[in-house]
Order: structure tokens, then C-alpha cells, then sequence
């Protein structure tokens, strides 16, 4: 009954999701095309056995590139489809598999969407990413005979208690799940508790996403060649700059701040907020030079390059209470990482950069640019800290090994 009536809502907010995609569309033109894939309406059908992945946006791309070589290299007779929701993500697929994967929109979570989705590809395998749980597509999914794996599952404290509240719509959701590999164990006890069977711990995807090496040499290149040490606010969401901007006050002379936006559709309204504030802003897409001021990180793709160039990260998406964002990339990059209180998105992840020393943790912006520019003047401290993010890392790869055995399982 509560499906019926949510699809009942979905379909009657569908002239305002369409509206949405051509607003979006006018600051990142990818919304306004393929917009038959969000109905189902694809190409070309494979020729291969396909296997899927949903990975959301730019952050489950990422995490699932490991997991996608990976099932490449052991399924050579299968074709592999990647989806995506926003274009940001489906650039990112782009950029990191190239021709090799077919890239796609995953469809709106409307019963004949999904049924023709599953006629055109025919699946042998699905996995969703992280926290990606449609009521229809799951429900479509069991009735086509698709085994489903989550995979790098979270589930935070607060999404777990929203679900609830919907327990007749999710239980049944969660319940169609072949299996779930978790990032940690209250991750999998949550998710126990919504109705996923076959739960396992696993670990997390992201710590086996190591940085480029060349994007990594790109941005400690840079660092040396502007002479002054760089303060990055990284991944920052929507009213996170100026609260961190507050705090810092004058950037000091011998300081290069490097801010970049979470979300691409911000950066123009992320530069006309610094210069709003008499601030130069050189761009970095258009190659901009380091000088006094702020070089604005408009680029997607290079988190690499802008963790190498930093000697200390601000991590975006934890000033505000928006669940913060991938530390685990600073960390990789031997980077001191200064978090906000709101890491509820990374619990577990935050935990062990605390507890390994990696990270340090503030409770408000204020907080952050104090650690921040006091690890700014403490190389020694800064050098302990790296070496402590890269030693994490090392300790905690595995989960793509260990997520792919879960895959060979369920296409068992």
C-alpha cells in the first residue's frame, strides 16, 4: 500500500522533476541530455551478459572504481554498465573508465521505468552503491530475478531512524537485497535492523581508491612553486565558505587558500562570493597562476592534486550539519585533515583518522581555522599527521577483494 501511494507521488512530481533537470541543465548542460534514460529509453541493446553498478554521483564514482576494474578483470565475458544520477557524476564516470564501460542514466524509481531499464540491459547482477535503496527498482529487480548487493553500505543514525518511519515502503526495499557488504559494524547492525539480509562487514571502498600518482606529483609541484604554505577548504557545500571565510579573517600574507566547491554548479556563485568579499580569485580551469588570493578549485576530477598542494585540508560538508565529506582522499595523500562536527556521512572513517592522529576535529568553524592555522605553523605535527593518513589507508585496503567475493557469490 505505502508503494502504491509513493509511486502515486512520484508520478505526480514528475513535471516538477522535469522542470528541475532543465533548471540544473542551464549551469551543467549534461542535465538536459539523455533524458529518454531517465524513462528507460536507451541505445543499442549489449551483446555481452551485463553486469550493473549504480554509483549516485562524483563520490560513489570514485569509491566504486576499484570494485568496477575489478569485476572487469574477473568477468571478461561481461559487458559493464555503470549509472549515475547527476552530471557531475556522470562526467566522473567518464573520466575514469573511458569507453570501457557503458555510462548512463539511472531511471526515475517508476515501475515502468524500471521494467524497461531491465528489458534493455538484462542484468545478471546489480550493485548499488553506499546508501541507494529504490523502493521500485528493488521491487523490480526481485521480480526479474536480478541478485542485488549493496555494496559499501552506510547507514547513518539519522537515515536509519528517517527509514523507519517508513517501514512499510523500506523493509520490503531492503528485503530484496541479495546481500549487503557494510563499511563498519553499526553500519551493518543498522542495517540489519531495516530488514537486509546477508550482512556482512567488508570495509570501505574508498580506502582502496588510491590518488593518482601523476595528480599527486601536479599538486606538490605547485606547492613548492608558489613558496608559501596552503590552507584548502575541500569539497565545501552551501554556506560553508562564508562561515569559514568569518573565521579566517585577513588571509595572511604568507598563506595561499585554495577553495573547492563540492558541487560544480556552486563555482560561479562560489567566485562571486570571494570577490564580493575584495578577494582576487584565479580560477584553476582557466589555468589560473597562485598569487595573492584565492585559487578557486573549479575542476572536477583533481581532488588528488588539491590535497598534494595543501599542507593542511578543511573538510567541506562538516561546518554545516550536511554529513561531511571523504577525508579518507586527505588522508591518502599524506594530508592533514581538520574536520567539522558534522562527519555523520564518514562516522567510522572519522573515527579512525581521530584515533590514528590523522585527523583533528573542531566544533565549529571557528575551531577549524583555529587547528588549521596552528597546524600550519607545526611542520613536525603536519609530517606526523601524513604519515599517520597514508599509514591508515594502507591498513584498511582490502574491501574491493572482499566486495567482489560477495558479487562471484550472488552471480553463483
Amino acid at each position: 500500500m505505502q508503494r502504491a501511494l509513493y509511486t502515486l507521488l512520484l508520478r505526480a512530481a514528475l513535471p516538477l522533476a522535469l522542470a528541475r533537470l532543465w533548471w540544473r541543465g542551464r549551469a551543467e548542460p549534461l542535465y538536459r541530455r539523455r533524458v529518454e534514460e531517465r524513462f528507460g529509453n536507451y541505445g543499442d541493446a549489449p551483446e555481452k551478459p551485463v553486469i550493473w553498478v549504480h554509483a549516485v554521483s562524483v563520490g560513489e564514482a570514485r569509491a566504486s572504481a576499484p570494485l568496477v576494474r575489478a569485476l572487469m578483470q574477473e568477468l571478461e565475458g561481461c559487458e559493464i554498465l555503470v549509472t549515475c544520477t547527476t552530471a557531475a557524476g556522470r562526467e566522473t564516470l567518464k573520466a575514469l573508465h573511458g569507453e570501457s564501460v557503458h555510462v548512463a542514466w539511472l531511471p526515475w524509481d517508476l515501475p515502468g521505468a524500471v521494467r524497461r531499464f531491465l528489458e534493455h540491459w538484462r542484468p545478471r547482477l546489480g550493485v548499488l552503491l553506499e546508501t541507494e535503496v529504490w523502493p521500485n527498482l528493488l521491487a523490480g529487480c526481485r521480480a526479474f530475478g536480478v541478485p542485488m548487493l549493496l555494496a559499501n553500505a552506510r547507514m547513518s543514525e539519522k537515515s536509519a531512524r528517517g527509514y523507519a518511519r517508513w517501514d512499510g515502503l523500506s523493509r520490503p526495499a531492503f528485503a530484496a537485497l541479495g546481500a549487503v557488504c557494510a563499511q563498519s559494524e553499526g553500519d551493518a547492525a543498522r542495517l540489519r535492523a531495516l530488514g537486509a539480509r546477508e550482512v556482512e562487514v567488508t570495509g570501505n571502498l574508498k580506502f582502496d581508491a588510491g590518488p593518482d600518482p601523476e595528480r599527486l606529483s601536479a599538486g606538490k609541484a605547485y606547492r613548492l612553486a608558489i613558496g608559501r604554505r596552503v590552507l584548502l577548504f575541500a569539497s565545501t557545500r552551501e554556506g560553508e565558505e562564508a562561515m569559514l571565510l568569518d573565521a579566517l579573517g585577513a588571509i595572511p600574507a604568507d598563506i595561499q587558500l585554495v577553495v573547492v566547491p563540492r558541487h560544480p554548479k556552486r563555482f560561479d556563485e562560489v567566485a562571486q562570493l570571494l570577490s564580493a568579499r575584495g578577494l582576487a580569485v584565479a580560477r584553476r580551469s582557466a589555468g589560473g597562476a597562485p598569487g595573492p588570493g584565492v585559487l578557486l578549485g573549479d575542476t572536477l576530477g583533481e581532488m588528488d592534486f588539491y590535497f598534494a598542494a595543501a599542507d593542511v585540508a578543511v573538510i567541506g560538508g562538516s561546518i554545516a550539519p550536511l554529513g561531511g565529506q571523504n577525508l579518507i582522499e586527505a588522508c591518502a595523500a599524506g594530508t592533514p585533515a581538520v574536520l567539522g562536527p558534522h562527519m555523520f556521512n564518514f562516522a567510522e572513517a572519522t573515527r579512525l583518522a581521530l584515533e590514528a592522529g590523522a585527523a583533528l576535529q573542531a566544533a565549529d568553524a571557528a575551531g577549524a581555522i583555529r587547528e588549521a592555522l596552528a597546524l600550519l605553523d607545526d611542520p613536525e605535527k603536519r609530517r606526523a599527521m601524513g604519515e599517520a593518513g597514508r599509514t591508515l589507508c594502507e591498513a584498511h585496503r582490502g574491501a574491493t577483494a572482499r566486495q567482489l567475493a560477495a558479487c562471484l557469490r550472488l552471480l553463483k
